[in-house]
């Protein structure tokens, strides 16, 4: 994909990495709207890629050292407004922790059957459509 960015709202780039049948979600400090878990994301800088913003934004947050394996899909996300790329990633090295102590409060590997307690509203078609297939 091109430059994903926008002088008004920069596009938000999430991370979706999936290892050993659990999916990692962070826990922003403070919600926004009724975010509160998501997947590692930020603000994909001028000249970035979705795939580029995703990669920076999991070391920056979680620690990870990861690498993007394709876009699963874009779109407005429905709570904020805003142009989401949602990109699965591989973990290279590390172990996850926060590592943006202002940012996040807390980080979780989440199994299957625990994604609704931390996402009750769901996730993106693109992106439930790559868990069933990754986790089932």
């Amino acid at each position: 994909m091109s430059e994903a960015v926008t002088e008004a709202k920069p596009a938000i780039a999430a991370a979706i990495i999936v290892q050993d049948g659990k999916l990692l979600l962070v826990q922003r400090r403070v919600s926004e709207g009724s975010l509160s878990w998501q997947f590692p994301a930020g603000a994909v800088e001028q000249g970035e890629t979705f795939e580029q913003a995703a990669v920076r934004e999991t070391a920056e947050e979680a620690g990870l050292t990861v690498e993007a394996v394709k876009v699963l899909g874009e779109r407005v996300h429905p709570n904020t407004g805003r142009l989401m790329g949602y990109v699965a990633c591989d973990v290279v090295s590390g172990e996850a922790y926060v590592a943006d102590t202002e940012e996040l409060a807390d980080i979780v590997w989440a199994t299957p059957d625990k994604f609704s307690d931390y996402v009750p509203y769901g996730f993106a078609p693109a992106v439930q459509d790559y868990l069933t297939t990754k986790v089932g």
